[in-house]
């Protein structure tokens, strides 16, 4: 069944409550030969304003490839309570020292030794444009027996859960596909 997805900022608060406590994703960015490049990043833990923070090195392959090609999509995933989303959206580097200094945290001296003062150091800054999630009860209990009915009744498993997608840039912020049509389905998560 499709129903309109969730218009920003109510799009904006869903994807916050469901990336808050997911520390890593993996961010994939295009190589200038065209191929997919992904790596682990920490993601900065402040409340979700359809903006990403990530501390990176200056000179990183991934700031040279975003040069060439900023669209970039995040993975956050969260196994254990069945929760997976998928964040794509244009990013850019800032040397911003006071949204650093906002973002900063001792632990990463581990990466930059000298911290602010670091030569190195910079933001990537993601402009979040469009998200997509898939949130299922994590019940083992809940799977279980949804297995067992699929086994004995012969049809297919049919996951419970909700998949949506979401508009995080609202029509009048001037987003790029303002034609398109936005998806959500409360169909199971394949």
């Amino acid at each position: 069944m499709e129903t309109p997805s969730t218009q920003a900022p109510d799009s904006i608060k869903k994807l916050g409550e469901l990336i808050h406590d997911v520390k890593f994703a993996m961010l994939t960015s295009v190589h200038p030969d065209g191929s997919l490049r992904s790596r682990p990043m920490a993601t900065q833990q402040v409340e979700f304003d359809g903006n990403l923070w990530f501390f990176t090195g200056l000179n990183s392959e991934k700031v040279r490839e975003l040069e060439s090609n900023p669209e970039v999509n995040l993975s956050y995933s969260a196994p254990d309570d069945q929760r997976y989303v998928s964040v794509s959206g244009r990013a850019n580097v800032s040397r911003d020292r006071k949204k650093m200094e906002e973002l900063w945290n001792p632990l990463l001296k581990a990466w930059f030794p000298r911290g602010l003062d670091d030569p190195d150091i910079c933001l990537l800054h993601v402009d979040v444009t469009h998200a997509e999630y898939w949130d299922s009860p994590s019940s083992k209990m809940v799977q279980l027996a949804g297995f067992i009915k699929s086994v004995v009744t012969g049809k297919r498993l049919e996951k419970p859960g909700e998949h949506e997608e979401l508009d995080t840039h609202s029509r009048d912020k001037g987003s790029k596909d303002q034609g398109s049509k936005d998806r959500s389905s409360k169909e199971p998560a394949a």
